[in-house]
């Protein structure tokens, strides 16, 4: 079997939803509308996070990061994948798709991290009150933010030199939307039991190792809740950790779902539908999540747009 990469540097296929073009319509209108929330949402959410002192806590630091994250995943997307909805072509160029690639891993990796280091801001203010300043001061939250993209970029540089020198026999049909891992695994020619090795490790060290964290963060702040008797403090404690378990489980939930189950067991246009409600429809939930319900966000924003010009 001939297995050069007499491929690469040319145009790839992204067949993305083509075999149901009824849809595209649909589905184009859904992620357009979707991405301006998220614009809109994880902007105003980084702009208040800066310009409102009383939102300079390791929360909102931590906040901004995660709508700084998703602001990129989704423009990493939904710019060429609206281009191939609304066009006749359904191509994007091999450096697009090496972006794509290394940018889903990347930012699905540090955000995975990220949500774990959120869950422990959460459990230091609720359960270590009287040291929460001492315990998340500003070096800290500083420090554990550039772990998590670091950490995020040592796993995409892995798993994309990994899967960028598989032969690929002149397969240019990525069957997705973008150019995500799986799709670009599939198109190899060859078998490549390191990577399944490598991605099962690196799976555990990003997805099964901080989730576990944030439920034993959880777990430790509903017992320290439950000896709680004011009502009122019970009402402020489910707002803020209600919106990052929500977060968490619409995240992970999908993730999981996605990755872990045998992938024979999920069709392939299923598996198309889990990757837009995790890529494009979460980032849009998220600033809504967090916002709807936050007084502290609310009041921010009249405070700027009141105050005196």
């Amino acid at each position: 079997m001939e297995t050069s990469n007499e491929s690469y540097g040319k145009d790839f296929i992204l067949l993305g939803f083509s075999d149901q073009p009824q849809l595209e319509q649909v589905i184009s209108g859904v992620v357009f509308i979707s991405y301006l929330v998220t614009l809109v949402g994880n902007t105003t959410i980084i702009l208040l996070s800066y310009l409102d002192p009383q939102l300079h806590t390791p929360m909102y630091f931590f906040l901004s990061n995660l709508s700084f994250l998703d602001l990129c995943y989704t423009t990493s997307i939904v710019p060429q994948m609206l281009v191939n909805l609304w066009g006749p072509k359904k191509s994007i160029t091999y450096g697009g798709c090496v972006l794509q690639f290394f940018f889903a891993l990347d930012l699905g990796a540090t955000e995975c991290l990220l949500l774990a280091v959120m869950a422990y801001d959460r459990y230091a203010a609720l359960c270590q009150p009287l040291h929460y300043t001492v315990i998340m001061h500003p070096q800290l939250c500083q420090k554990m933010v550039v772990v998590s993209w670091l950490g995020g970029l040592g796993s995409a540089l892995i798993l994309c030199s990994l899967t960028l020198k598989l032969p690929r026999c002149g397969n240019r049909e990525v069957d997705n939307f973008f150019c995500k891992m799986p799709a670009l695994v599939k198109m190899a020619c060859v078998y490549s039991k390191v990577i399944d090795i490598v991605v099962t490790t690196l799976g555990v060290i990003f997805l099964l190792l901080p989730l576990s964290l944030i439920l034993i963060s959880y777990g430790v702040i509903t017992c320290a809740v439950t000896r709680i008797k004011s009502t009122s403090r019970w009402s402020k404690i489910l707002n803020t950790c209600g919106s990052h378990l929500t977060v968490v489980a619409l995240f992970y939930g999908t993730l999981i779902y996605m990755y872990m189950k045998p992938q024979n067991s999920t069709s392939q246009d299923e598996g198309k539908f889990i990757t837009l409600f995790y890529t494009i429809i979460t980032p849009s939930l998220n600033p809504l999540i967090y916002t709807l319900r936050n007084k502290d966000v609310k009041n921010s924003v009249k405070k700027i747009l009141c105050s005196p010009k």
